[in-house]
């Protein structure tokens, strides 16, 4: 049976714009942004300052529940690892910032029966070749800065305006495609971000900490309050 792409209409609807926190280590900070508003809640298995093992990804995001997504962010595991893991956490979504094709976004969906978020590492005002392929297959895409030797969490933002163009078509090439915008929000910026390129998702990790890996309980709050505040002038 073919696997049919997931649409924005998958993830829960609480507010025009969702809030991904995301690098997440503890389990005070994970509860904390649930609590405040965040539908979804990231863990990084990609490496990096922010890098849980299994165990510890599945103490910190806890067991699957109906208000808030899990997602594991994944490198360079192969399709095969990828799929263990996620039957192991029972996750929602698995995000995958490594090398990755439309046929391994299938196969992991179909074994899985979840989501997948591919990650489009974006440099300057154009997207990768592959966006539409990946989009297409996954539903869904997340755009993140290009950081020679980093897979994210760099605190690098996007050219935002410069990219309406290539969102805009994309969105027209994938109808339904849901837009995961990430790199470099804060507080501070992520209204410019919404305003501009109008994502499904805003996914925040550095931009939220007072030490890597360390939440900072404000700036999560401020963002979940600028997030809805945008959201709401917006509809």
């Amino acid at each position: 049976m073919p696997v049919t792409p997931a649409v924005a209409s998958e993830r829960p609807r609480t507010a025009s714009v969702a809030v991904k926190i995301c690098g997440l280590t503890r389990v005070g900070d994970a509860a904390h942004a649930a609590q405040r508003g965040a539908a979804y809640l990231g863990a990084i298995m990609a490496g990096g300052p922010r890098l849980l093992t299994l165990d510890r990804a599945r103490v910190v995001l806890g067991p699957r529940r109906h208000d808030v997504q899990r997602v594991v962010v994944f490198g360079e595991q192969r399709p095969d690892e990828v799929i263990v893991t996620v039957r192991t956490l029972d996750l929602d979504i698995a995000q995958l910032h490594g090398m990755c094709t439309p046929d391994a976004i299938v196969t992991i969906r179909r074994e899985t029966g979840r989501t997948v978020w591919p990650v489009l590492r974006v440099a300057g005002t154009t997207l990768p070749d592959d966006a539409a392929a990946l989009a297409t297959a996954a539903g869904a895409v997340v755009l993140d800065a290009h950081v020679v030797g980093q897979l994210g969490g760099t605190g690098v933002a996007l050219d935002w305006s410069g990219l309406q163009d290539a969102v805009r078509a994309l969105r027209e090439s994938v109808p339904g495609v849901c837009i995961i915008l990430a790199g470099g929000l804060r507080p501070a910026n992520v209204i410019d971000a919404m305003r501009l390129l109008s994502p499904d998702v805003v996914d925040v990790s550095s931009g939220v900490e007072s030490d890597t890996g360390v939440k900072d309980p404000v700036l999560v709050e401020q963002f979940v309050a600028a997030v809805g505040s945008a959201a709401g002038k917006q509809r």
